[in-house]
């Protein structure tokens, strides 16, 4: 074969990997790490809309029981980028654990739910009875405390227990628990079964911040680019979730939700929110302060120990 053409053929074949390699975020995947949660809903609309792989990033999707598991994931480097809840995030950051929040994800959408058959009608109550909640690392659990505290009470006066959240509502169902506090969808499920909603989180703590997305240090350091996009896509896929709350509903994986219609009604129960303004960091900050005082954290954090100043 004449020596041009073949030096054609192996320009043409270098020109196409090299191609190849950006087409596929340069050979590397981005591991993502989420709870089976509604809460996650801007990551599971992205993911089902191919925002990842037209922007040149591999993804793969981790699931973890609870942000307390997610947060060990992301110590161990496991996971580059997590939906989690800041309670797990911020005791975590207490614990010299490098990650930082990069942007919010939402606020509210929890709630104390008690089985029809638990005789509880009021705060006072829960006294004696069993509730389960995700896990003591969990914004829930912080919740509780901080609800019954405010009515007088505490957690000694209860039988709480940890639980996987989709267990919940059988365990709910089969009278094995009283009650949880847990997050979406899960809260509007159990109310479909007849359970009540004896406090909604926005009534235990409005406005109170919740799932935010964070990065390990390492992974801001050394791909800064690359998150910068999945910022873009995290708030393209909030945006759309805000405009057309029913589709978004239909992206959220069916081993969360596999009622449309019920999920249609948990999205819109709760505010969908993206990037990291004053007000939200502010929001946070009163949040740190709070479960300081509740003995959820040692002391306070300073706020370049939990934000990412690169975006």
């Amino acid at each position: 074969m004449d020596n041009k053409i073949i030096a054609i053929i192996i320009a043409i074949i270098a020109i196409v990997a090299v191609g190849a390699f950006f087409l596929t975020g340069g050979g590397e995947t981005v591991t993502i790490g989420y709870l089976p949660s509604d809460h996650d809903a801007a990551l599971f609309v992205a993911d089902a809309q191919g925002q990842f792989a037209s922007n040149g990033i591999n993804t793969k999707l981790v699931q973890f029981n609870n942000g307390g598991d997610l947060m060990t994931a992301m110590a161990s480097g496991d996971v580059d980028v997590g939906y989690v809840g800041i309670t797990p995030v911020l005791a975590s950051i207490e614990k010299g654990v490098p990650v930082k929040v990069i942007s919010a994800a939402q606020t509210e959408g929890s709630g104390l739910v008690v089985s029809k058959d638990s005789g509880i009608n009021s705060v006072y109550d829960l006294e004696g009875k069993s509730i389960a909640t995700p896990g003591e690392a969990s914004i829930q659990y912080m919740l509780l405390q901080y609800y019954l505290e405010q009515n007088g009470m505490s957690l000694k006066d209860l039988k709480v227990s940890s639980m996987k959240v989709p267990s919940m509502n059988d365990a709910l169902k089969t009278n094995k628990i009283d009650g949880m506090i847990t997050f979406e969808p899960y809260v509007t499920i159990a109310e479909k079964n007849g359970a009540t909603v004896l406090a909604g989180s926005q009534d235990i703590l409005p406005n109170h911040p919740c799932c935010v997305v964070v990065a390990s240090d390492k992974f801001l350091d050394e791909h800064p680019n690359e998150t910068n996009t999945i910022l873009e896509i995290h708030e393209n896929a909030t945006d759309f979730i805000n405009n057309n709350t029913g589709e978004a509903a239909s992206m959220i994986p069916d081993d969360i939700v596999s009622d449309v219609e019920v999920e249609k009604v948990a999205i819109s129960s709760f505010p969908f929110i993206s990037g990291l303004d004053d007000d939200y960091k502010q929001d946070v900050m009163d949040f740190m302060n709070l479960e300081v005082d509740l003995g959820v954290l040692k002391g306070p954090i300073s706020q370049d120990k939990i934000f990412w100043d690169g975006n």
